[in-house]
């Protein structure tokens, strides 16, 4: 299993919402697929937005990886609509 970040920042001045991370999370959820091997998600507040930590059932980075950016590729449409932009992803 490998532990995969990826950031967000809220809009230009305003603080990421409390409902954000219930939200942000329900969003990978339900666009995962299978071929994802999405096990966990934690989210976090950061001081411009929110952290997402997703634990993707894989033997090494270089495949976890293409599994991450697939689910967000999926998920960037939703993400904007709640106000957040993805600004790294490691």
């Amino acid at each position: 299993m490998r532990v995969i970040l990826a950031s967000l920042t809220a809009p230009s001045g305003a603080s990421p919402r409390q409902e954000s991370l219930a939200v942000v999370t329900d969003l990978l959820w339900a666009h995962a697929v299978p071929a994802d091997g999405l096990e966990h998600v934690t989210a976090r507040f950061t001081h411009d937005g929110l952290d997402l930590y997703l634990f993707v059932r894989a033997a090494a980075d270089d495949v976890a990886l293409p599994r991450r950016c697939g689910l967000l590729d999926r998920i960037s449409h939703a993400i904007a609509a709640q106000g957040y932009a993805l600004t790294a992803a490691r």
